[in-house]
């Protein structure tokens, strides 16, 4: 444990990647949607702006760049890959945990305050971080982590096989995205997929990202096995 730790500090040497970036980039984003709404003549009672997505794609970048930029350094510290990986994971738990905290909190002061006086709704997302304040906290807890693994596994496979290997990762998902769509095409199965998604509540959707989780981590932590710094 006292490795993965160090680990997890190593990282936060780069405070202003994992810290003052992603947090800075959401508020300019949320200062800015301020700005628009207050200008425009006439708001609608419910407008959600989408601007909080700003920091689930910066944790996904974040992920990518601990993988490519701190890996050689930190092997050539001595630390092995599987130490390496579960210390990254630490590390994105806390700031998972953390920053989730800090949504949940901004939803509860924009609730109170009627969307920010403007019916803004930039801290809840509708249907996925649209519930009690706890489905909020580990709704986007789980949500920021899958961002963050996701963004490793990218890392990893640009470590494996530069940008030849990242094309053909994408190329695959892709892929095997446009196989489910003609498996459900074939099948006629759209509305039953539909059905599913309708009756699937804010904690089912939880328990799908966290099942994401555990593929997008089983991945990255295949791949790191055979990484080559």
């Amino acid at each position: 444990m006292n490795t993965l730790i160090k680990v997890a500090r190593y990282h936060l040497v780069d405070r202003i990647q994992f810290v003052v970036l992603p947090i800075g980039v959401t508020f300019f984003a949320f200062f800015v949607n301020l700005a628009i709404f207050s200008l425009l003549p006439e708001t609608p009672e419910e407008n959600y702006s989408g601007g909080l997505a700003t920091m689930y794609v910066f944790m996904l970048v974040c992920g990518a760049l601990s993988m490519t930029k701190s890996l050689p350094f930190g092997l050539a510290l001595g630390v092995s890959r599987r130490s390496y990986y579960l210390g990254t994971v630490l590390l994105i738990t806390g700031l998972s945990a953390l920053y989730s905290v800090g949504i949940a909190v901004f939803q509860a002061i924009e609730e109170g305050t009627g969307g920010w006086g403007l019916g803004l709704h930039y801290f809840r997302v509708p249907w996925l971080l649209d519930g009690s304040w706890y489905l909020t906290l580990l709704t986007s807890f789980v949500l920021l982590a899958l961002m963050f693994v996701y963004g490793m596994w990218y890392g990893l496979i640009y470590r494996r096989a530069a940008v030849v290997g990242v094309v053909l990762f994408s190329a695959a998902q892709v892929l095997v995205a446009l196989g489910g769509v003609l498996v459900l095409s074939w099948t006629d199965s759209w509305s039953k997929l539909g059905a599913f998604f309708s009756t699937l509540t804010v904690g089912g959707m939880t328990g799908v990202l966290a099942l994401l989780v555990c593929v997008a981590g089983a991945g990255g932590f295949a791949t790191m096995r055979r990484v080559t710094v």
